[in-house]
């Protein structure tokens, strides 16, 4: 499969991944692929330019003639990057993840490079994400980025790719290795790209960054996202300002906010955050009627007093009346909030209830129109004064106005030290739980929803998403992506034994969850995760990959000759994929490598139920109802029969068979090839090297 990869990379071109979107958005506008008399594929469909400009043209709509984009050396290298499949194979944490508080969990940690991992996310969470919360490198010059591609394309390869002269190349291989604009533009281009096609429709992405890149961000996002999908952008102040020498203290970070979809965003969610005094207003009211017996002028009286001394915001404290019914509730002017005069149906007066008479009506209407106006008086929601000489005011109702306007300022201290101390754990300015929490309950309308964080850092997603399915009896379920980053030499995390940033990131989320458990022993939150790690192969696997010839089924020699299987040097190639051949903890098979990489190549979620069958002694793994994966050896004409058997006889519902070709001589293959080929229903074979 891997040499599939390979072979696939090679042929991506820096439009590939937009010409793929395009041509799954828009398929009208593309040619046919072309085929040979074999049905081998000889050549892609090419987008018809001028077709698409003719629809174009036939709804009136010129071509633009001005605008503008950001651009940067290594922008057609990162588009190349978002095209490209996966090199790695995800190896399950097979130890960790059969723990009890983690078998049925639904939380995902992943480690590995994040580009990578979003690459092989794109097969099974295309359109499945609500949120995705991250807080990338900023590129400040001490925070340790630097551009970490290794170029592995050849000089002439980069050249002919991208139509490069000896200067351009020059200019594009200068970002390795270094902290530049153009680095950082490079390095985040591929990732947000892919994390978009991850959103929903619905969803919504929340950015970290501060002034190094900010400006480069909106940009970037701007081209990705769209300028039309921007929800806006909210300053943290840190309120712990840091000296500069140009006279102004750098104390603040802005989070950008941008949906995938405004349309779709606005039809599901919406941006607002609790009252965040709300709950303790209608407890204070429900004990005052307690105290007094009933709703009587006292409480009115002593909760007018009491919110008047209380710290809460303007809007909060205008909630300082309470009606018949015990409910809290505020006057709102109906007055038609724009300058120009509205329609003439928002001038129809309201008649008072006692006199009979019109009330005034505001110099430029109402807010709504009369058929609203008439429907909020039956509810009881226009309040009118004693006569009708005082205009009359909306009623908003605290219960039914829970949520308001997120702000653009928040005050959050910038770190977690005293939670993370009560965890005995340590890390570098963590971000605010607290802070996560608040923005990540921004968005209403989500009850059970999946957060994505591709750079976990710290783990404070994970630990946020952990405290809100805790609290609010929902279950949110996180997918944390963090790289097995080694720790410096002189952190104090190094005294405690930890090696790698994912894994004091793993403690620190464990830890998280036994607190949750303590505070709160009768929760149903999902409080556990699986770990699975996206690793490289060694080269030799590689190289050994490499050598087989598809064709004999022998291996190629160092010196060019051709070698049966047994006589190749190679003891399988299954092995060389489990845990412990890649250096790795956790007793991964090679087989549950292999497994767990298809699984997910196909479409499955990493955790999807799984069946083991077995043919003759040899062990199969049934999936969906519909799939069968063949990894181990030493499958010959006993398991071909029994396999027919049963698929012939209705005992085995079979739409696709799997299997790992390195593990099977020709021979077992073309007696398989053949025998479903002879069956009623029609069964797919997949080969995979």
């Amino acid at each position: 499969m891997l040499k599939d990869v390979q072979k696939y990379n090679e042929s991506i071109t820096p439009n590939s991944a937009f010409l793929n979107e395009l041509h799954a958005k828009l398929p009208e506008f593309f040619t046919p692929d072309e085929y040979d008399e074999n049905g081998n594929l000889l050549a892609k469909g090419a987008f018809d330019l001028a077709k698409f400009q003719d629809a174009l043209r036939a709804r009136n709509i010129e071509e633009l003639s001005s605008g503008y984009q950001i651009d940067f050396i290594g922008k057609d290298y990162a588009k190349k990057q978002a095209g490209e499949k996966s090199t790695t194979v995800i190896v399950p944490d097979v130890e960790h993840n059969a723990q009890p508080e983690n078998s049925a969990s639904n939380n995902l940690f992943l480690t590995g490079d994040n580009l990578e991992v979003l690459r092989h996310l794109q097969n099974n969470y295309h359109n499945a994400v609500d949120i995705i919360y991250i807080d990338p490198p900023y590129n400040t010059g001490s925070d340790g980025f630097v551009y970490p591609d290794t170029f592995e394309y050849s000089d002439q390869m980069l050249q002919e790719m991208f139509g490069l002269n000896d200067q351009e190349l020059g200019r594009l291989k200068s970002i390795q290795g270094k902290a530049t604009h153009a680095a950082w533009l490079t390095f985040m281009y591929p990732r947000l790209w892919l994390a978009k096609r991850m959103l929903k429709a619905s969803g919504v992405i929340f950015i970290h960054i501060d002034e190094n890149e900010h400006a480069n961000l909106k940009l970037l996002c701007n081209e990705i996202f769209g300028e039309a999908n921007d929800l806006g952008e909210i300053v943290w102040d840190k309120r712990n300002p840091k000296g500069d020498a140009t006279g102004i203290s750098a104390q603040h970070e802005v989070i950008l906010a941008y949906c995938k979809n405004s349309e779709a965003f606005k039809a599901v969610n919406s941006l607002k955050r609790p009252k965040e005094n709300a709950g303790r207003m209608i407890e204070k009211v429900e004990s005052l009627i307690k105290k007094h017996q009933g709703i009587t002028d006292a409480v009115r009286k002593e909760y007018k007093e009491w919110i008047a001394q209380q710290n809460f915001s303007g809007g909060e404290k205008a909630y300082n009346q309470i009606d018949d019914n015990g409910d809290i509730f505020r006057p709102v002017s109906m007055a038609w909030p724009n300058k120009k005069k509205a329609p003439d149906d928002y001038f129809i007066p309201l008649i008072h209830p006692v006199t009979g008479k019109a009330c005034p009506l505001p110099e430029r209407g109402w807010r709504n129109p009369s058929a609203t106006m008439k429907e909020l008086q039956e509810k009881g929601l226009i309040l009118f004064g004693k006569d009708e000489t005082t205009q009359p005011n909306r009623k908003y109702i605290l219960k039914e106005n829970m949520y308001e306007n997120v702000p653009s300022l928040l005050y959050f201290g910038g770190s977690d030290d005293a939670l993370l101390s009560s965890l005995d754990i340590h890390f570098d300015n963590p971000k605010p739980v607290s802070l996560v929490k608040r923005m990540l309950n921004s968005i209403q309308g989500i009850e059970n929803g999946l957060i994505l964080d591709f750079f976990a850092g710290s783990g404070t997603t994970a630990h946020a998403v952990l405290e809100l399915s805790a609290e609010s009896g929902h279950q949110h379920n996180f997918i944390t992506v963090q790289l097995a980053e080694p720790i410096r030499e002189d952190n104090a995390a190094r005294a405690l034994g930890f090696r790698s940033i994912d894994e004091m990131s793993r403690e620190r989320i464990t830890r998280a969850a036994r607190n949750i458990r303590q505070q709160m022993p009768a929760t149903h939150a999902d409080l556990g995760f699986k770990h699975y790690r996206f690793v490289a192969p060694e080269q030799q696997t590689l190289d050994s990959l490499d050598s087989f010839d598809i064709a004999t089924g022998n291996f190629m020699t160092t010196s060019g000759q051709l070698t049966a299987f047994s006589g190749s040097g190679f003891d399988n190639m299954i092995a060389p994929f489990s845990a412990a051949a890649l250096g790795l903890p956790g007793k991964a098979s090679g087989e549950e490598t292999l497994l767990t990489t298809w699984l997910v190549a196909d479409g499955y979620r990493m955790d999807v139920a799984s069946e083991t069958l077995s043919f003759a002694g040899y062990k199969a793994t049934y999936v969906d109802g519909t799939r069968l994966y063949l990894i181990e050896e030493k499958w010959r004409a006993a398991q071909t029969r029994e396999l027919l058997n049963r698929i012939g006889t209705h005992q085995l519902a079979v739409q696709t068979v799997v299997i790992y070709g390195y593990s099977f001589d020709l021979e077992s293959i073309r007696e398989l090839e053949l025998g479903l080929k002879q069956l009623d229903q029609k069964v797919n074979l997949v080969k995979r090297y």
